[in-house]
């Protein structure tokens, strides 16, 4: 079975984008449409990355982020931030609450698999 990825977004369209790209490339994906339900799978799960939006309904992605590095202690945990809005201040918002990458929204495909290979300290990208 391959890395597990939680993707934590929202849209549906979206999230089917991940699923299938993902899935494509050997990933076990599971979704979640909010924040606090990404925080409970994060406590149930056994994952490999999170990929999250910055904009959810109740919690945003930065408060989720940082609970997942403070309270929760994932500091290991390979996080992908990203949002439509890619302003400079999300990005660097994103990456004080402890996200490893920001991307902008629409995330493009191969810039996907190329950053999360890099976070995996693999380069194979299809």
């Amino acid at each position: 079975m391959g890395k597990k990825i939680l993707v934590i977004e929202d849209d549906p369209t979206s999230q089917k984008f991940f699923q299938l790209v993902l899935a494509k490339e050997g990933y076990d994906v599971i979704t979640s449409p909010n924040g606090l339900e990404g925080l409970r799978k994060v406590r149930e799960e056994s994952l490999d990355l999170i990929i999250l939006d910055v904009m959810l309904p109740g919690i945003d992605g930065f408060e989720i982020c940082n609970r997942l590095r403070t309270e929760l202690r994932k500091t290991d945990l390979p996080i992908i931030m990203m949002s439509a809005k890619a302003q400079t201040s999300d990005r660097d918002a994103a990456l004080k609450v402890g996200a490893n990458a920001f991307l902008s929204k629409p995330v493009d495909r191969l810039v996907l698999l190329k950053t999360i290979s890099g976070l995996f300290g693999t380069d194979n990208i299809q």
